[in-house]
């Protein structure tokens, strides 16, 4: 997982800060003298400063006489030693309104210049700009106070020193000035203001976006952590499928290395059929679709690993699937550990099936002799204790092997269910159950006639067994058109979510029936499982706890 390049969160903090906001503030500082410093108070007397040698160069060119003019000379003077004192004065170690004093001095020297300059120069006013804005813009209200001083002072003190000008002039220098002066002023104060707010507005979603920004690299830096740490491979997919991110658990996989890339395949649960794309788990994860602990197997077939894949849509908020996570859990010695298991079972079944059934035949031999009518009742114990556990090796055998091999012809699925209800409802009535058949007319179609009933006769006493408090158990059989569907419903004690996701496994038993010490093995619905997936069906169930159990298979048709 890739941090974000480009510096440390301070440096975007910096850099958050050199935004619109912080641009025009910074750019302007110096201009309008809003510094404290000596420097940052010459720059802002340079524009007056820069105007002023324009003027001196013009004086020079178009009116000599008004250069050589001693109180021209000593306005011009003036000037320069307000620009010298605003870059001498340690303005710092003085309170900020000090600093007021040279923009109005200010206004007061262009109304000398302009006082000396005679009628030629009264465009001269326009200098007062400069200074009204730094005053309004700076000390805020009182700036703009000052401003109108400023210029009014302007016109009253030259004229009353040089008394050079007419009433009229004079009245137009008093009056109407000041008052434009006044709008440009104004002016000048609330747009600064609305800048300044911007700008802080500006600043303040900069410094939540920097925050947010921390916060995101934090998050990104615990993520990347903690998926560098688990050994569980993670690929992060987007919408199309495609990979968006990998942690180092699957990078460093050598069977799963340039997953991601699409360079190596996936292998079904044969181990040799290469999974085709709509079944691979990024194209399916991708559609929406999620799935748990589905076995595949990667790698060269000399080095194969196998592992449980699954995956977890990620939706938008209208439910939209925008990408997926899809985790890689290596199994490869729980499956080979699991297939010593089998193996081993397999092989003690098949040691155990030769010896009892040579037991129970000669059982059967000792039992036709007419001289042991004394011992026949301990002998029909032994007899069906010998058939009980005969049963229980073969169907160990069964379900060992994950496969049976199957007799398939022609069969009435209405008898064969009918003949197992017949022999279970004496041991259903003993246990306080009524059996009930819904059947209707004959269903024939083919399959393995004596795996099928076996299936039933599992189903059936699982629902006997497990309803120990009476009740009635239905068994339904109908055809749905494409074929035949088988439903026994029970009154029993039920599971949980977590025990019926179980169910199917080998050996698996609801802790319920442990605490109630209920005989069994948890062999029945695994064998029942694979003899109907055998035939092509499906099996499956739903259950509640305190609420009984219906299990639900399905046969396809068969043509005869």
């Amino acid at each position: 997982m890739q941090d974000i390049k480009g510096g440390t969160v301070f440096e975007w903090r910096q850099r958050l800060g050199q935004t619109a906001g912080g641009s025009w503030a910074g750019a302007a500082e110096p201009l309008l003298g809003t510094g404290g410093g000596r420097w940052q108070a010459a720059a802002g007397q340079l524009p007056l400063a820069i105007m002023l040698v324009l003027l001196v160069a013009a004086a020079g060119v178009f009116s000599p006489a008004t250069l050589q003019d001693p109180a021209f000379q000593a306005a011009v003077a003036g000037h320069a030693l307000l620009f010298a004192l605003a870059a001498i004065v340690p303005w710092h170690r003085l309170p900020s309104a000090v600093f007021s004093v040279v923009p109005v001095l200010d206004c007061v020297a262009i109304g000398f210049t302009r006082q000396a300059g005679g009628p030629e120069f009264s465009v001269l006013s326009l200098l007062l700009v400069f200074p009204v804005i730094r005053l309004s813009v700076n000390r805020g209200r009182p700036g703009v106070l000052l401003a109108i001083l400023g210029v009014l002072l302007s016109a009253i003190v030259p004229a009353f020193a040089m008394g050079r000008d007419d009433a009229q002039d004079s009245a137009i220098r008093i009056i109407f000035l000041p008052l434009i002066m006044a709008g440009v002023a104004l002016t000048a104060h609330f747009v600064a203001r609305a800048l300044i707010n911007q700008h802080q507005t500006l600043t303040q979603k900069d410094r939540e976006l920097a925050d947010t920004l921390a916060e995101s690299i934090h998050r990104q830096q615990l993520l990347d952590a903690v998926l560098s740490s688990i050994n569980v491979g993670v690929w992060v997919i987007d919408q199309d499928g495609r990979g968006v991110l990998t942690n180092k658990a699957l990078e460093v996989d050598p069977a799963l290395a340039g997953l991601a890339t699409g360079r190596r395949p996936l292998f079904l649960p044969d181990r040799t059929s290469e999974a085709p794309t709509e079944r691979l788990p990024n194209i399916r994860a991708a559609k929406g679709e999620e799935f748990t602990d589905e076995l595949y197997y990667a790698g060269t077939s000399d080095d194969q690993h196998a592992y449980s894949v699954s995956a977890s849509p990620i939706r938008s908020a209208e439910g939209v699937c925008t990408g997926a996570v899809v985790t890689f859990a290596e199994v490869t010695e729980l499956i080979n550990a699991l297939k010593a298991k089998d193996n081993f079972v397999a092989t003690v079944s098949h040691e155990l099936r030769t010896p009892l059934t040579s037991i129970l035949g000669y059982l059967e031999i000792v039992l036709d002799e007419p001289d042991h009518k004394e011992i026949e009742p301990e002998l029909l114990i032994i007899h069906r204790n010998a058939t009980h556990l005969l049963t229980l090796v073969n169907d160990l055998i069964a379900v060992a092997s994950d496969r049976v091999e199957l007799s398939v012809q022609e069969a009435d699925i209405t008898h064969l269910l009918a003949q197992v209800v017949e022999s279970l409802r004496p041991r259903a009535a003993s246990s306080g159950l009524r059996l009930v058949m819904e059947a209707g007319q004959p269903l024939v179609t083919r399959v393995d006639a004596g795996r099928i009933r076996h299936v039933f006769k599992h189903l059936l006493s699982n629902a006997i067994k497990y309803s120990p408090d009476g009740g009635t158990i239905t068994a339904s059989l109908r055809s749905n058109g494409q074929g035949l569907v088988c439903s026994i419903t029970d009154p029993g004690i039920g599971m949980t979510e977590d025990e019926a996701a179980h169910a199917f496994s080998k050996f698996f038993r609801s802790e319920r029936s442990r605490d109630t010490a209920i005989p069994g093995a948890g062999l029945g619905l695994p064998i029942s499982k694979t003899i109907v997936e055998g035939h092509g069906g499906s099996i499956s169930l739903s259950t509640a706890p305190g609420k009984g159990t219906t299990v639900t298979l399905s046969l396809p048709s068969r043509p005869a």
